[in-house]
């Protein structure tokens, strides 16, 4: 695997985002990793748009969230992103959180995506031009 981790998204810790021990409260990490699992797309050229243009979208199958250290408001954050998997009807990615100031890993999602058509609301095969758009890009996730 040659792919390398691309950033996907800042933003920041605002006050109003943290919970009652003052730090970034769980729900609010997940916007910053959804808003982030949008940009991994259209980075590789197979964006929401294109997929739609071929009768297919993609779906969240299963997500998983990994909190390596906390996050207090005023922080500043950078998402790092990169496709993980390729299957035949599925696609795995991982997004990691990381502080902008320092590079410290603050947490990470995992996400597999099943294709899925709108119209049958049954899963999909993955479009042709998938497959040699995300490939050669594919990282692994297990690696630093």
């Amino acid at each position: 695997m040659a792919g390398e981790w691309e950033e996907t998204g800042r933003g920041v810790v605002h006050p109003w985002l943290c919970d009652q021990f003052g730090h970034l409260n769980v729900r609010n990490y997940v916007q910053f990793f959804d808003d982030a699992s949008f940009q991994i797309w259209t980075l590789r050229g197979v964006g929401v748009r294109r997929l739609r243009a071929h009768g297919v979208i993609a779906v969240v199958a299963s997500t998983k969230y990994d909190f390596v250290k906390e996050l207090l408001a005023g922080q500043l954050v950078v998402m790092r992103s990169a496709f993980t998997h390729l299957g035949e009807k599925s696609v795995g990615y991982a997004t990691r959180m990381y502080d902008a100031d320092d590079g410290t890993l603050h947490a990470v999602n995992a996400a597999v995506e099943v294709f899925f058509d709108p119209g049958t609301r049954q899963p999909a095969a993955m479009p042709d031009f998938f497959r040699p758009a995300v490939e050669p890009h594919l990282v692994d996730p297990d690696a630093a």
